[in-house]
């Protein structure tokens, strides 16, 4: 089965001082404001691209982490992910880091290790940004 998501972004005005808003069709979410003052200096209240391609990839890898740790025998209690993916205006995206803490009873420290990097390597979406450099940080609590 073949599962299509999606989201639209309705712009005004030009990239410097214009604003979006990016709304989550498939899950009916809501809408999210977009503006490229936070995409260039940051924002606490209005989204980015970047936030939410980290938050596509921290929700992904945590499930390719799942996955590859039950297929190990060793399913996780828990996992807690984080994604800090990095933009410079002028160049784009530059990268990605994964920040992960994980209860996984019966593990080594070097055997999580192993297995996460193999996760991130399988991550669709770690996939999908083969562009840019993913760097992974794990630990195993």
């Amino acid at each position: 089965m073949t599962v299509t998501s999606e989201a639209k972004t309705a712009w005004k005005g030009a990239l410097t001082d214009g604003s979006g808003e990016v709304t989550f069709v498939s899950s009916n979410l809501g809408t999210f404001d977009v503006n490229w003052k936070a995409r260039s200096e940051g924002s606490a209240s209005v989204t980015t691209p970047e936030e939410l391609i980290a938050a596509a990839h921290s929700s992904c890898f945590s499930m390719a982490l799942s996955h590859a740790l039950g297929e190990n025998g060793t399913p996780p209690e828990s996992i807690d992910t984080t994604a800090s993916v990095t933009f410079k205006p002028g160049t784009g995206i530059t990268g990605s880091h994964l920040n992960v803490n994980a209860v996984v009873p019966g593990l080594s420290a070097e055997d999580f290790e192993r297995i996460a990097s193999a996760a991130k390597t399988g991550c669709p979406v770690s996939q999908a940004l083969a562009g840019i450099e993913i760097t992974l940080e794990a630990t195993l609590a």
